[in-house]
């Protein structure tokens, strides 16, 4: 049999985007299958309640339950470290390896990752999180070394509710997110259906735009050993990056 590229996927456990949107960008790759495991998460704020879904535990052992597949990488496709701090995202990968003896990586590590090969120091936001939890992104960011310049976010605590948020928003938010010309943009939050727009919103803008369902599937392919170039119509971060 062929050799088999599987990908281990942690997943928030409201979250109805991501998975099916991992599985589209892969569907082509017959060697290239996306595997998830799911932890609680319901609400993106900062309270007390809602910090606590990022725990480590639960997450690793969503983590064990998916190195009994086998896969060849555990990536977190979430965004918490953007308001937690990026070390919470190194630590947690850290964890995972020494838990499964799998090499691990988030959507936000590969994000910031994906920044720094492309030169960017002045970006776009779009996020449908509440304010405090935008202000901590961009803090965390400009503590980074990132210019937040275009700030778009929905005020919503979700986070089912970010499921529901339909393209035409998106592509609006896209839209003011690019005035300013960023060097690129980010969707930020794997609940929402910013792929799908990436292509199309690129050649509107001309701006590069990373959603963080991409990059995590970047990633993953990339440290699974296969070449993220393969996935086509998903944006230059697939052929350019």
């Amino acid at each position: 049999m062929k050799k088999r590229t599987l990908l281990g996927v942690l997943t928030p456990s409201s979250n109805t985007v991501l998975e099916p949107l991992t599985q589209a960008m892969v569907a082509d790759l017959k060697d290239v299958t996306a595997h998830f495991g799911r932890f609680r998460v319901t609400e993106i704020s900062m309270r007390d309640q809602a910090l606590g879904q990022f725990n480590n535990e639960p997450i690793l052992e969503a983590a064990r339950l998916l190195a009994d597949a086998r896969v060849g990488t555990i990536i977190w496709s979430g965004t918490s470290s953007g308001w937690l701090g990026f070390d919470a995202d190194e630590k947690l990968c850290d964890e995972i390896k020494a838990a499964t003896n799998i090499e691990a990586s988030t959507s936000v590590l590969a994000l910031n990752e994906i920044f720094e090969m492309t030169e960017v120091k002045r970006f776009g936001l779009v996020t449908p999180y509440l304010d405090e939890i935008q202000e901590r992104i961009i803090a965390n960011y400009q503590s980074a070394g990132y210019q937040c310049v275009a700030s778009q976010n929905l005020r919503d605590r979700g986070n089912f509710s970010f499921s529901e948020v339909t393209e035409e928003t998106l592509m609006d938010m896209v839209r003011r997110a690019a005035e300013p010309k960023p060097d690129a943009i980010t969707i930020f939050c794997t609940n929402l259906r910013g792929a799908g727009i990436v292509e199309r919103m690129e050649q509107e803008t001309g701006i590069p735009i990373y959603d963080t369902v991409a990059t995590a599937v970047w990633k993953g392919m990339k440290v699974a050993g296969a070449d993220p170039a393969r996935i086509k119509g998903w944006g230059r971060l697939f052929g350019e990056v």
